[in-house]
């Protein structure tokens, strides 16, 4: 049932004074690279392209992806375009084909498919009798390393498909297994079960062709997963070679080019929030050695330029620097210096030339090359060309002192168009973890409109408040022990400074945020009620006891963030949570959630929305999305939450006010005539 809503009319239909800013229907319909990979001599780069479906029109799911390859000359082309899954793709150690993971017509389970570099159909080329969730080449190209579920057996499916279908928390959860198997013969029955103890979460195979390093935790559960994977160098008989006692969290790892070395971004110990640490370890593992020590920045990318050479991004404060570092922590230098784009990942040539993915204030993430012994990156693609022809509006970096003296930085989008003096309404726009930060470069999404909000009259910040990455490790751990201390002090004192330089009304401030942005925002609408004229909670914490009885990441929430148990300080999880403050709520709040979320237990939303319901001082409204999880996928869930979150901002902060907004939305889109032109098609196959 479609009917018009006079407001959402407004917004989206808007006057001469809005013509030129960026949409909803824009934003809900941008492409993205989310992948890229450039090929073993450095003449063709690959990347996949992330498409979203048009909401209302598409059949509703998450987004699709395209494989493009972009040749020496500079051609791109679309190589997978079937609307099937692209996951996962690599470059055949030869060059001479592109494989990925994919779940397409006829197959029972994710199978490894692989496509020419000269084209032509796509060929599945190994497949098991269960899901394949990773894989790695052995040098030579005649083995494959396969990451698979545990297969069940015949008497478990015969019993599950009678009814039998009950879950034992924790207990049941089932390993992923390792199997190597010779691309000679693509039988899944002459693939060969390799023995370990516990679940395999990533394998790669070295390139002197004798060994494997691969990421083990010790069950199938999240918070090991999180907090004690650790890396292990095996033979491809499983037996062990040596291992790497890496404290905490782990992120990627990387052979060096002989296979001499591994690299691994590691957390600096068990209760760093995040890993960020460039190490080093032998061919055999042991001891980890610390490449850039005391960086104020978290590494999340690296590639190898050559045997004793490695490259880095690394993410200081709200910028990216593109660096290079020897194997024995010498002769460290900048290659592209921070404050140009916000470079996202990266891939390296056996000749040292570089695929790069990256985004900047103007655009999303698109492919980038630096070829060997350049000085700049040349930009490759353009996935968005309307976007040259909008109005986006001035984005700048900001730093403000906090209360305690402390150097606080936040990205703030200014109103595309304001009168000279004139205050504007905000929207505080609040990151989760807090173990995340907010570099400047492309910030539009479904859940934080901001170019769209510049054209609405809105200013959006994105503060950096302390605990966020970007800092290092120090400042990450500032808010350990205290939640929604200092951190959130550093909210209310960023809106301040925006009030202070004459920018931002007071009494029109607006916050909003996902995870751990949500309990900064039920934080906002209950404890700081006062600063905030409306606030949008997405899958936020409310009640600290609660959540930590119903998370999948309990250990993880102990280690890195409280350091004390429940039973241990019952008054701090008390006063810690939003829903303690319930009756000095006064700012109307809206609450979206996903009701499949394992993180954030929705239980969280129903019993803020129960609350603030019972107190009866201000507006609330809560909105569960069926299937959804720790933040929503499908396009329509992502369409209706980008609609009510601009459409409470408007009615709270420049609107009406008072009873909120009719429940019911009008989804349908007004006619454009340059949709098809600004979205662009999927390429055909």
């Amino acid at each position: 049932m479609f009917r018009w809503i006079s407001l959402l009319l407004t917004l989206l239909l808007a006057g001469p004074a809005f013509a030129e800013a960026l949409s909803l229907q824009q934003i809900a319909q941008m492409r993205s690279v989310s992948q890229v990979l450039i090929s073993p001599d450095g003449s063709h780069t690959a990347y996949v392209l992330s498409l979203q479906r048009k909401p209302g029109e598409d059949e509703d799911g998450p987004a699709w992806s395209e494989l493009h390859v972009i040749d020496a000359n500079g051609r791109d082309r679309v190589y997978v375009a079937d609307r099937n899954p692209v996951l996962s793709p690599a470059w055949l150690p030869d060059g001479s084909a592109i494989s990925f993971l994919s779940k397409r017509k006829g197959d029972d389970f994710q199978a490894l498919y692989q496509i020419d570099l000269g084209g032509g159909e796509a060929s599945r080329v190994v497949h098991l009798k269960s899901d394949i969730r990773g894989y790695s080449y052995a040098a030579d190209g005649q083995q494959i390393a396969l990451i698979a579920k545990h297969v069940e057996d015949k008497a478990q499916k015969k019993l599950r498909d009678k009814g039998f279908s009950q879950k034992v928390l924790e207990e049941d959860a089932q390993p992923w297994q390792l199997w190597v198997q010779s691309l000679a013969d693509t039988d899944e029955a002459k693939a060969r079960l390799v023995e370990l103890e516990g679940s395999l979460q990533e394998v790669k195979w070295s390139p002197a062709g004798d060994r494997l390093a691969i990421k083990l935790s010790p069950r199938e559960l999240v918070d090991e997963v999180i907090m004690f994977t650790r890396v292990r160098i095996i033979r491809a008989d499983g037996s062990e070679i040596g291992r790497v006692d890496n404290p905490g969290k782990i992120g990627v790892m990387e052979w060096s080019p002989d296979g001499a070395h591994l690299a691994i971004i590691s957390a600096a110990d068990v209760n760093d929030p995040r890993e960020g640490r460039l190490t080093v370890v032998g061919a055999a593992g042991g001891a980890q050695r610390d490449l850039l020590p005391g960086l104020e920045g978290h590494v999340w990318h690296i590639a190898w330029k050559d045997p004793r050479r490695l490259l880095f991004i690394s993410y200081e404060g709200a910028q990216a620097r593109l660096g290079e570092v020897a194997v024995d922590a010498s002769a460290q230098r900048t290659l592209v210096a921070a404050g140009g784009p916000i470079w996202s990942g990266m891939s390296s040539s056996a000749r040292g030339d570089l695929a790069l993915m990256a985004n900047t204030p103007a655009h999303p993430n698109e492919v980038y090359r630096l070829a060997r012994n350049a000085r700049q990156p040349q930009r490759l693609t353009d996935n968005n060309p309307w976007l040259a022809e909008l109005s986006l509006a001035k984005q700048e970096v900001v730093t403000y002192a906090a209360r305690d003296g402390l150097q606080i930085e936040g990205i703030l989008v200014h109103p595309l168009q304001r009168a000279e003096a004139q205050r504007v309404p905000l929207i505080l726009n609040v990151h989760g973890g807090p173990e995340a930060h907010y570099s400047n470069g492309w910030l539009t999404a479904y859940s934080q409109p901001a170019q769209y909000a510049a054209g609405r009259g809105f200013a959006t910040f994105f503060p950096n408040y302390r605990a966020s990455t970007g800092r290092g490790v120090a400042f990450s751990k500032l808010n350990h022990g205290r939640p929604a201390k200092e951190e959130f002090d550093d909210l209310i004192d960023g809106v301040d400074h925006l009030v202070n330089i004459g920018l931002v009304d007071n009494n029109k401030v607006g916050i909003t945020g996902g995870s751990y942005g949500g309990y900064a925002s039920a934080w906002g609408a209950t404890y700081y009620s006062e600063r905030f004229a409306a606030a949008v909670m997405n899958v936020g914490l409310s009640d600290k006891i609660g959540m930590f009885g119903t998370t999948d990441i309990a250990q993880e929430l102990y280690l890195v963030h409280y350091q004390t148990w429940p039973w241990e300080n019952w008054q701090l999880y008390s006063e810690a949570s939003p829903i303690y403050y319930a009756s000095k709520s006064r700012t109307p709040t809206l609450i979206l959630h996903g009701e499949a979320d394992p993180r954030v237990d929705p239980s969280q939303s129903r019993t803020m929305y129960r609350f603030l319901k019972l107190a009866g001082k201000a507006p609330v409204r809560l909105v569960l999305y069926p299937g959804e999880g720790h933040g929503n996928q499908r396009a329509a869930s992502r369409w209706d939450y980008s609609l009510r979150l601009m459409r409470w901002m408007e009615h709270y902060l420049i609107g009406p006010g008072g009873e909120p907004p009719d429940f019911e939305i009008d989804y349908q889109l007004p006619k454009d005539e340059d949709a098809d032109k600004e979205s662009g098609e999927p390429a055909p196959v």
